[in-house]
């Protein structure tokens, strides 16, 4: 009986917006567990984090194939190395249609990769290009898989349905990082799936995150923004709050941080709106540095939207850092977001302000909830203190990777 040895199939590793990958991969290592990762592309990021040099995993960059000689060639490895390749590849033939050819080369070149590597059990983050390539590799060699699912693999508009039913119908478990998207999975992709979906939340490492009480807001209130700079993330809306505030003689400090396609776009609306001298577009930042920043800031805000594609964000790993650290939150109840951005009942407080995504009038309802946290009677410490009680229970990283180490140990085909 061969010894439990854990795949982590990825398409880009590293990711430098994908701390939530390193930090479950840890967790694991420290738990004990034997883990190696696979990429399928290359990173073009050019910074990258401290944490990736703590990483014990092997990882492997696979070759993209972009000629039918060099896609033969492994086919040919895989006739001689797989048993039964032909008989289950071609079972595989609806699925392998609907991908692209190089892509499928790759998933039989992970295959031979993972026999000889020894894989006992593979997971996989997103349920997109990393699944497909495992599903296959999986179907040709007997080695069951998991996968995480986030949410541009279930939200976008691109998102073929069949494909993804296949592929999780192969899956040994699917994991939802959310209620909202365990829901999506059974209620609009597959009723089937009820039986096999996992709830495991994205972790915190807590560690890296030390609580204090917020400080009183002083004359300006410092505002924090974090994320990538596309639709989805509604940093527009955040410059029009600012935008109307600032028109009534309210002091505001913005920080952005992050890069994007809209990057160019958003930097023209700060200087069309004239408040370039209030908001400040930083680019990327290192996990040091943003803990500076969540030091510094009054609140954080994030006016997630749905984009015109269809994309949302599941849950912006930002929100659970600033409020592991203590940093009051305005948000939107996009996706899972509301399960950890709260606006109080009877039963439980307030974890921050939450607001709905609707686009119209969002930066209206931004800028009322930025004049609610500068008033001195808004409870920002309840609110603070709730906020990192919840991270603590539903979100710590060492809680989390049990949980799914406990999944991916159950898995078989």
């Amino acid at each position: 009986m061969p010894s439990d040895r854990t795949a982590y199939v990825l398409k880009v590793y590293p990711r430098f917006s994908e701390t939530f990958v390193v930090t479950e991969i840890l967790a694991r290592e420290a738990a004990g567990d034997d883990l190696a990762i696979y990429a399928l592309r290359p990173t073009t990021d050019s910074r990258f984090h401290p944490q990736l040099a703590q990483v014990q995993a092997p990882v492997t960059h696979l070759p993209r194939a972009h000629k039918l000689s060099a896609e033969w060639e492994v086919f040919a490895q895989a006739q001689t190395e797989l048993p039964d390749f032909g008989a289950r590849l071609g079972a595989l033939m609806p699925l392998l249609v609907r991908l692209d050819p190089s892509d499928v080369a790759q998933g039989v070149d992970l295959a031979l990769r993972l026999r000889r590597d020894g894989i006992t059990r593979v997971h996989v983050h997103f349920a997109s290009m990393a699944s497909w390539c495992t599903a296959i590799a999986s179907a040709l060699t007997g080695i069951p898989f998991t996968v995480t699912t986030h949410a541009k693999d279930l939200f976008h508009e691109d998102v073929d349905r069949v494909v993804l039913r296949e592929v999780l119908a192969r899956a040994s478990a699917v994991i939802a990082i959310s209620d909202y998207n365990r829901r999506f999975l059974v209620e609009k992709v597959d009723p089937g799936l009820a039986d096999k979906v996992a709830l495991v939340r994205n972790g915190l490492e807590l560690g890296r995150f030390d609580y204090r009480d917020p400080r009183p807001v002083g004359d300006t209130l410092r505002v924090l923004a974090v994320g990538r700079i596309v639709e989805k993330k509604g940093f527009d809306h955040l410059v029009d709050a600012v935008a109307a505030l600032r028109s009534q003689g309210m002091p505001l400090e913005v920080r952005v941080v992050g890069e994007g396609e809209r990057a160019d776009e958003l930097a023209a609306q700060v200087r069309r709106t004239g408040v370039d001298d209030a908001v400040t577009l930083l680019g990327s930042r290192s996990q040091s540095e943003l803990v500076a920043e969540l030091d510094r800031a009054d609140v954080l805000v994030a006016p997630c939207v749905v984009g015109a594609d269809g994309n949302a964000d599941g849950l912006p790993t930002v929100l659970l850092e600033a409020m592991a650290s203590g940093v009051p939150c305005v948000a939107t109840d996009v996706t899972g977001i509301p399960e950890a951005v709260r606006p109080g009942d009877d039963a439980d407080p307030a974890t921050g302000i939450l607001l709905p995504s609707d686009p119209a009038g969002l930066a209206g309802r931004v800028a009322d909830a930025l004049r609610r946290v500068a008033d001195p009677s808004w409870p920002r410490v309840e609110v603070a203190r709730a906020a990192r009680a919840l991270v603590e229970r539903d979100y710590d990283t060492t809680t989390q990777a049990a949980r799914l180490a406990a999944v991916t140990a159950g898995a078989t085909r």
